[in-house]
């Protein structure tokens, strides 16, 4: 049986590892060609993924003309690309507005929001001049709710969702379909750089009481940028454990 992606190509930042590195897997699984944009990774080294990407480049998702040369480099790889899953992002420290750094403040902003834009802005004319094309961008429960001590990070995934919607409505006459997934919490690396009382107050807000796992991401994830999704666009996915209020 053909897999649903196969001929398919993909770029998927931030990668390398979490969750980034489990959409990347599932995309590979499901038949396509991946590259890996990842700030962290030797662009000639695949250690410690658990598959050989097609393409490794490191790519500073912040810094719009790194994003640029990196596409170009991607596409005289993999000829063209057919879906960019935007997943590179920063926690920042958890710290109240009244203290929180500004210098952190800015590069969350950077990375998170700033990032995506600049990701979506550079393959936008192939798609569109193409007809078709997925864009999955991750955001984060907390860009729904709101969370204490990580307003940087709230406000950039909360940023994500409204870039998503106002994309999809651009583009939704093109064949071009941009939608977003809302995670709460995940064992990732990035679980280490959050206070143990940031964690129960995320984890008490689930009510199957526990994290979501990256796979069970990637597979939402590899839905959404499948062929099965033809009709939803703009729209943020919740991948929630029942904590989803809207």
């Amino acid at each position: 049986m053909q897999k649903p992606l196969a001929g398919k190509t993909a770029i998927v930042t931030g990668g390398a590892r979490g969750i980034g590195r489990a959409i990347a897997h599932r995309l590979h699984d499901d038949g396509a060609e991946v590259a890996i944009w990842d700030i962290g990774i030797h662009a000639h080294s695949a250690e410690g993924l658990d598959f050989t990407p097609r393409h490794l480049n490191v790519v500073d998702v912040a810094d719009l003309p790194s994003v640029e040369a990196a596409y170009i480099e991607t596409k005289s790889v993999m000829r063209s690309i057919d879906i960019l899953i935007n997943n590179a992002g920063i926690n920042g420290p958890v710290e109240p507005v009244q203290d929180y750094p500004i210098d952190a403040w800015h590069k969350v902003l950077a990375v998170d929001l700033t990032g995506v834009f600049y990701c979506t802005r550079t393959v936008l004319k192939d798609f569109i001049d193409r007809g078709s094309g997925r864009i999955v961008n991750i955001s984060s429960m907390a860009g729904k709710e709101g969370m204490p001590g990580i307003a940087a990070y709230a406000a950039a995934k909360a940023g994500v969702i409204g870039f998503t919607k106002s994309v999809a409505r651009e583009l939704a006459s093109t064949g071009v379909l941009v939608n977003a997934v809302a995670p709460v919490i995940a064992e990732t690396d990035l679980f280490n750089e959050m206070t143990p009382e940031h964690i129960s107050s995320a984890m008490a807000r689930i009510p199957m009481g526990r994290p979501v796992t990256v796979e069970e991401v990637a597979a939402l994830v590899g839905w959404i940028a499948g062929p099965d999704c033809t009709f939803s666009t703009g729209f943020t996915f919740d991948i929630s454990g029942g904590r989803a209020t809207y």
